[in-house]
């Protein structure tokens, strides 16, 4: 069984951290992801920086601008990864658009993924349509989940047909902007998260976009299973670096 499904079957509420690969130094990849690890968090989706980020706010668009001026490539991605699952255990998941992917190669991709431990992708810009007719036999040739994005505007026929051909969790944008963090979510977004729970759907759902603070992880796993945390982390890392990961952490999980 793949280590995100393996995850899902924990009796919890699940905190995923996103961090930019490359940031805030080009090195500090296998340190943010050991240190997450040792300080609790159940998930970690390391994304691969890109020149034309189009579903991350500006503090995400930021830390890959900034890996990318480091140096940051695929190529150095996986070989900073080569040697991860000697130190870590928790599920890997790389989040980046379709374009390197494509550039790389897809089962090229797939098979380094497989190779190293990777054990789901997230890629905004692929539609599930073209996931399900073109590559889908290809991730699961290679042990991979496909996570696949929902928005408040996302038809009921559509979530339940992106629902159909998913393995892990969906991933709930918990609205139609961009990333970034919020103080609180309101009326809309809370009837949005419900709406959603009561549906029934076979896989679990895990709420990403303005989770920031233990108030909003609260909120956002009230309805889900767990919450992504992505803008509040890279902000903690620009200002802090990998030392002090752990103190973040905490004030999430209260």
């Amino acid at each position: 069984m793949n280590r995100i499904q393996q995850k899902l079957q924990e009796d919890k509420k699940l905190l995923s951290i996103y961090f930019t690969a490359g940031f805030p130094i080009l090195n500090d990849t296998v340190t943010t992801i050991q240190n997450l690890e040792k300080s609790g968090v159940d998930m970690i989706e390391i994304g691969l920086p890109f020149s034309d980020p189009l579903a991350d706010g500006p503090t995400i668009q930021a830390s890959s601008t900034q890996a990318l001026r480091n140096g940051m490539t695929t190529e150095i991605l996986f070989s900073q990864l080569k040697d991860i699952r000697q130190t870590v255990n928790i599920p890997l998941i790389i989040m980046g658009y379709f374009n390197p992917l494509l550039q790389y190669g897809v089962e090229a991709f797939c098979k380094k993924c497989q190779e190293i431990g990777i054990d789901g992708l997230i890629i905004p810009d692929l539609p599930v349509d073209v996931y399900h007719d073109q590559y889908k036999s290809t991730f699961e040739k290679f042990g991979l989940i496909n996570v696949l994005l929902i928005t408040p505007q996302t038809s009921d026929e559509r979530i339940r047909y992106i629902d159909s051909v998913s393995n892990g969790f969906i991933y709930m944008v918990s609205s139609a902007s961009t990333t970034g963090a919020q103080s609180g979510f309101g009326e809309e977004q809370t009837h949005y998260f419900k709406r959603i729970a009561e549906m029934s759907l076979k896989n679990p759902q895990i709420v990403g976009f303005g989770i920031s603070n233990y108030e909003t992880f609260s909120q956002a796993t009230q309805y889900a299973q767990g919450a992504i945390i992505g803008s509040a982390f890279i902000k903690h890392l620009n200002k802090h670096g990998v030392t002090k990961i752990d103190s973040f952490v905490k004030t999430i999980l209260g």
